[in-house]
C-alpha cells in the first residue's frame, strides 16, 4: 500500500467540508473519540468522513463510523455507554455480529470490526496505513482508500448500494491508489472489481484513462478511449441519476 499517512491535500478547498460538520454532532463524536483515546483503543474513521477525505465532498449522514479491531469490541461498547450513548437495537433491530450501533437522540456512532458479509475482519492495516485528518484539533486516522473500496465493493444490497461511492473514490483517488495492493485484497473476487471498473470506463473515460495502463490488461478490460469526451459532459452520469452524485458534477456546483 502506498504511504498515505499524511494530512490530506488542502489545496483548492479540499478540506473545506470540515466546516460543514454540525457542532452538535461533532460534540458527541468528540466525546466518544476522547474516551476511546483515554482507554488506548485503536480505531480509524470510515463512512462519510473517509469518503469526504478522499473526494472533498461531505455527506451529512448524522453518524460516525469507527472501524476497530475485533478484540476491541467489548471495550468499545463500554466506551460508548460511558460516553452517554445507548444501543440502537431497541429503536431498530440490526445484525450485531459485525457492528455495534449506539445513539444519542438522532446522532449515531457505529463501531465496526468486520465486513457485513463476514468476508474479512478489520486488521491493523485498516487502522494504521491511512491518512491522518485534523478535525478541529483532533488528529484522527482515516481508513486507507484501498480498504474503503474493498469493503464497499460488497455492499450491493436490495435496499443499499455503495457502488456510487466506489465510483467517486476511483474518480478522485484512482491515479494514486495502490492497485496491486487492492487486487491482492480482492483476490478471488477480482470479477467484482472488474465489473465496477467496466462501469467506470463507460461512466467517465477521461478519469479511467488516468489509471495505470497495465490495470486494464490485468483485468482483461479494453483500455479506455477518452478522445472526444468532455470533463463537463455528465450525460452518462445523468443516465444513472439526474441528481448530482458524481465527483465531476459536484465540482462544477462548487
Amino acid at each position: 500500500m502506498t504511504d498515505s499517512a499524511k494530512q490530506p491535500d488542502a489545496k483548492e478547498g479540499r478540506l473545506a467540508w470540515l466546516n460543514d460538520i454540525p457542532d452538535d454532532q461533532w460534540s458527541v463524536y468528540q466525546t466518544v473519540i476522547a474516551e476511546a483515546r483515554a482507554r488506548s483503543l485503536p480505531f480509524a474513521l470510515g463512512g462519510a468522513f473517509a469518503l469526504a477525505t478522499y473526494t472533498g465532498h461531505w455527506r451529512n449522514t448524522k453518524d460516525l463510523d469507527l472501524f476497530i479491531l475485533p478484540e476491541s469490541r467489548d471495550d468499545f461498547v463500554d466506551t460508548l455507554t460511558h460516553s452517554g450513548l445507548s444501543d440502537y437495537y431497541d429503536q431498530l433491530e440490526y445484525d450485531r455480529s459485525w457492528i455495534y450501533r449506539a445513539h444519542r437522540e438522532e446522532i449515531i456512532v457505529d463501531v465496526i470490526w468486520s465486513m457485513a458479509n463476514h468476508h474479512a475482519s478489520v486488521d491493523d492495516a485498516w487502522l494504521t496505513c491511512g491518512p491522518e485528518l485534523n478535525v478541529r484539533g483532533e488528529h484522527i486516522r482515516v481508513l486507507p482508500v484501498e480498504e474503503v473500496i474493498w469493503n464497499k465493493l460488497y455492499i450491493l444490497h436490495h435496499d443499499r448500494c455503495d457502488w456510487p461511492d466506489v465510483l467517486n473514490l476511483v474518480s478522485a483517488a484512482g491515479p494514486t491508489l495502490d492497485w496491486n495492493y487492492l487486487l491482492g485484497r480482492v483476490a478471488e473476487d477480482i470479477a467484482l472489481l472488474r465489473g465496477l471498473l467496466s462501469v467506470f470506463i463507460w461512466l467517465s473515460p477521461i478519469h479511467a484513462a488516468a489509471l495505470p495502463a497495465w490495470l486494464w490488461q490485468r483485468l482483461q478490460l479494453p483500455a479506455p478511449a477518452a478522445e472526444g469526451m468532455s470533463e463537463t459532459d455528465h450525460h452518462r452520469a445523468d443516465l444513472l441519476d439526474t441528481r448530482p452524485w458524481f465527483t465531476s458534477m459536484l465540482a462544477d456546483q462548487a
